[in-house]
């Protein structure tokens, strides 16, 4: 963990309890994430917590802590591996230096609409990527989302893969990520979420990529000045629990705590999708939007299966060959 996380960290988590049996089937569960708590699984987080203790009539007790406070993603990963969290919703980017087959799902189009999102993602093949998570510590119950990733930039209007030729890109550390925009011939870097605005403002990095949800909250806008509705990657978050956690439920505190899962991962998507419609008309006026046509979005498309190919032996060629059979959207 980064050393200016510490203290907060282990205070909070002190604080907050562990996810030990206090007693007879009571729990003190802590959720954290690095999310702000006004955007869309902000709330959903929030929502999850009352209804959990609600539902369980007080057998569980959820302790979020929200925006960075137990420090970035992969500390709050490693955090969860050691029982010190035992709940979260780290990006399927992230989870994807951890197990390889999350890697798939940020495959630059292999989600090419919401439709075929929920159908993967809820589905039997979202299910197989979610149990990948039992040999590291950790136990998958679903996927959230913050709505498809975007670009923006302060060099061009992009319009077309060739668009990208030499623009420094922030990333995550996200191995398909990187290569997507290697592929497409910008320069990725990848840099922590927190520092992207600064990074922007000071030229480090010409453009990022993140979905409206988190490009407003973090008023990226202020310091771009092209946006390209791309909808390239479908921007993710797995809701995990720790093992011990998950293995120390009883069967009906397990039943209480899915179903709230379930709620809250619908409500993440009903607000992301509120949320993108209101403030992306409120910030056209800040930042040029550019949505692509379906001719320039069909190149992108037949841009992305190199990027695809390059990672089949990572995946494996049967899951990227089970997504496209769900949605019909592999090379033709």
């Amino acid at each position: 963990m980064n050393s200016k996380f510490k203290f907060a960290a282990f205070a909070a988590i002190a604080m907050a309890g562990f996810g030990s049996q206090a007693m007879a089937q009571e729990f003190t569960f802590t959720f954290g994430h690095v999310l702000m708590e006004d955007t869309p699984n902000g709330k959903a987080a929030r929502a999850f917590e009352n209804e959990v203790e609600e539902k369980s009539n007080g057998r569980i007790e959820i302790n979020v802590i929200p925006a960075g406070g137990l420090g970035g993603d992969v500390d709050i990963i490693e955090q969860l591996q050691n029982d010190l969290v035992q709940i979260a919703i780290p990006p399927t980017a992230t989870l994807g230096n951890f197990e390889p087959k999350l890697q798939v799902l940020d495959l630059p189009f292999i989600l090419p609409s919401e439709e075929m999102m929920v159908k993967v993602l809820d589905g039997e093949v979202g299910r197989s990527i979610l149990d990948t998570l039992d040999q590291h510590g950790m136990h998958g119950v679903n996927f959230w989302g913050a709505g498809f990733r975007n670009i923006t930039n302060n060099v061009r209007e992009i319009t077309a893969v060739e668009d990208l030729a030499g623009i420094k890109m922030r990333t995550m550390q996200a191995p398909v990520i990187l290569t997507q925009y290697n592929e497409w011939g910008a320069n990725p870097t990848a840099m922590a979420f927190a520092e992207v605005y600064g990074g922007l403002q000071a030229g480090v990095v010409d453009g990022q990529e993140n979905p409206i949800a988190n490009i407003v909250a973090m008023k990226f806008y202020e310091v771009q000045k092209y946006m390209t509705l791309s909808s390239h990657a479908y921007h993710g978050y797995a809701a995990v629990m720790s093992e011990n956690a998950w293995n120390s439920l009883p069967d009906d505190l397990r039943a209480v705590v899915v179903t709230a899962f379930d709620n809250a991962r619908d409500l993440a998507r009903q607000l992301t999708n509120e949320y993108e419609a209101e403030q992306l008309s409120k910030i056209s006026s800040d930042i040029a939007v550019h949505r692509l046509t379906d001719a320039e979005k069909d190149a992108f498309i037949k841009g992305s299966f190199a990027v695809h190919k390059a990672f089949a032996d990572v995946v494996t060629p049967e899951l990227i060959n089970s997504i496209y059979a769900v949605t019909g959207a592999g090379p033709k």
